[in-house]
């Protein structure tokens, strides 16, 4: 039986990941969900678990001052909604990370990465996790988008995008007035190039830039429905996901 501490500040997000996880794993065991650092902290001093899912923003810190304080062995899985850390880093240094909202297969996947792992007999690092898990200042971000035009090759500066969507298995680039480019890239690449003081995956489907929000408001389940300029095609609506609410308004309040 596999026992699992989950470390998540939204009560319904934590619900959800324990829901997916027994789908997964019928046998899987949460032994507690922790939403703070301060709990977290307490509990693990006192409890061990075969795995840790943790987020990585919590209401009272990062979760890299839990594992700080209480470095151990215990595997760790990642999971935010936010884009702007260093998913590559944490792919390497923890057992895997995951974006929110959680998906299944990709749930699956982790956990099988986690079992292979285990059945290794390898020691987990919590070190260059810790390191990994600081946010990391980017001296440069991509500045300039190439795009084809029949022949012709365009180079679209960062300031003219308004947002990107993804449809069809394709990405898109729109700009300010209105063009739409196909462009080489998934939004999980252009998360990791994109200034996050600017830009923001407000689900599977869009990263926006602030420039590009008309009006806001307020939607259900504490989501956020947005007018964007220009308007998206096919009338698309555009809305933050309930995992991504939350960190959303902190970002339009950087």
């Amino acid at each position: 039986m596999l026992t699992v501490a989950i470390i998540e500040d939204e009560p319904l997000a934590a619900d959800d990941l324990e829901k997916t996880l027994n789908e997964v794993d019928v046998e899987a065991k949460v032994m507690a969900k922790l939403d703070s650092v301060s709990a977290s902290i307490e509990w693990l001093s006192n409890n061990t678990v075969d795995l840790i899912l943790s987020d990585i923003e919590l209401g009272d810190g990062l979760s890299f001052d839990i594992f700080k304080q209480l470095p151990n062995s215990t595997p760790i899985i990642l999971t935010t909604a936010y884009d702007q850390y260093a998913i590559r880093a944490f792919k390497e240094n923890s057992i895997d990370y995951l974006l929110k909202p959680i998906d299944k297969q990709e749930l699956e996947a982790a956990i099988k990465k986690f079992q292979n792992w285990q059945k290794s007999g390898n020691e987990f690092d919590v070190t260059n996790l810790l390191d990994a898990l600081r946010p990391q200042s980017r001296e440069k971000y991509q500045e300039r988008f190439m795009v084809t035009l029949g022949e012709k090759i365009k180079s679209i500066p960062e300031e003219e995008v308004a947002y990107f969507f993804s449809e069809d298995r394709y990405t898109f680039l729109v700009t300010n007035d209105g063009h739409q480019h196909i462009i080489n890239m998934n939004l999980g690449d252009l998360e990791n190039t994109l200034d996050p003081k600017k830009f923001y995956r407000i689900n599977r489907k869009f990263i926006i830039s602030y420039h590009s929000i008309q009006n806001m408001v307020a939607y259900s389940k504490s989501r956020v429905k947005i007018d964007l300029i220009p308007p998206p095609p096919n009338a698309m609506d555009v809305v933050v996901s309930v995992e991504r609410s939350g960190p959303f308004k902190k970002w339009l309040n950087d």
